[in-house]
């Protein structure tokens, strides 16, 4: 689909636009991640608890976005992992993870990413704050791998384009997940995935919720769920997964906090209720 036939932001840029000017940026952050990776890694901080570290790269990483995009787009606000929000008056957000699998970069497993996602003012927002995602990118750093998504015009990895597995019956639905940094939460998710395991192929715990999503969106699982994500974390991930056919939504979560769960559309109620039955969720959501 062409530019022209795609939405435009309130400054009258092009979603498409965005998208390239998104995907520039990111890919120009995993370079930079790469090169601190083959140095070392250095951790210096941690947030909410003692393993949810915070490295140099990841701040470095984030500074690198903010002043590019504080050059190419000044009037735009900015959302990100490490740094205080900057305001904006374009009416356009960007959305920043500077690396999302920060301890699997820790590690050197090769499965961390950094994302960025485009977003517009929106009053009925699905995640209910106010704005929408209408661009989306996300870089597996190790592979080189760029996955990006414009709102209305498809997703698409190294330039082709990407569907979601489609008529995927539970016992065969290869399962992604994640789990909290904190101990009793974990304890909790750890009991609901006793009772999903047996009713699907298998579940896999790679470490990086935004290339998870990308995992749905390329047919390489058939859904991901995960309590506790940031938007940094699935801005991107979550639009990436959409236009290749999934959907998604928010639930209450066992540990008190937001479960993520996206799957393809078709087949979507067959997942979401044996998410539901095996404890993921604190009290059954109504249907939609």
């Amino acid at each position: 689909m062409s530019a022209a036939r795609l939405g435009r932001a309130p400054d009258g840029t092009p979603y498409a636009d965005l998208r390239d000017l998104a995907s520039g940026v990111a890919l120009q952050a995993a370079g930079l991640v790469r090169r601190e990776r083959a140095v070392g890694v250095e951790v210096t901080s941690t947030k909410t608890s003692s393993i949810d570290i915070v490295t140099a790269t990841d701040r470095a990483s984030e500074a690198l976005v903010r002043d590019l995009l504080g050059r190419l787009r000044p009037d735009d606000g900015v959302v990100g992992e490490e740094d205080d929000p900057r305001a904006g008056t374009s009416g356009v957000r960007w959305v920043v993870d500077p690396i999302d699998g920060t301890v699997n970069f820790l590690y050197g497993i090769p499965q961390y990413a950094v994302s960025l996602a485009v977003q517009v003012p929106d009053a009925e927002s699905p995640l209910g704050d106010g704005w929408r995602t209408v661009a989306g990118v996300v870089v597996n750093v190790a592979t080189g791998e760029l996955f990006e998504a414009v709102e209305g015009g498809g997703a698409r990895r190294g330039g082709v384009p990407l569907e979601v597995r489609r008529d995927v019956p539970l016992a065969q639905r290869l399962v992604l997940t994640g789990f909290s940094y904190d101990a009793e939460q974990r304890r909790r998710q750890a009991e609901a995935l006793v009772g999903l395991l047996p009713q699907v192929r298998d579940v896999r715990r790679m470490g990086s919720a935004a290339l998870d999503l990308c995992a749905v969106a390329a047919g390489q699982a058939d859904a991901y769920l995960e309590e506790g994500t940031r938007l940094w974390d699935h801005a991107a991930g979550v639009l990436v997964a959409r236009e290749a056919g999934a959907r998604w939504e928010l639930l209450p979560g066992v540990g008190g906090r937001a479960l993520l769960l996206c799957a393809p559309a078709r087949g979507y109620d067959e997942i979401r209720d044996a998410v539901v039955a095996a404890g993921f969720t604190a009290t059954e959501p109504s249907a939609e």
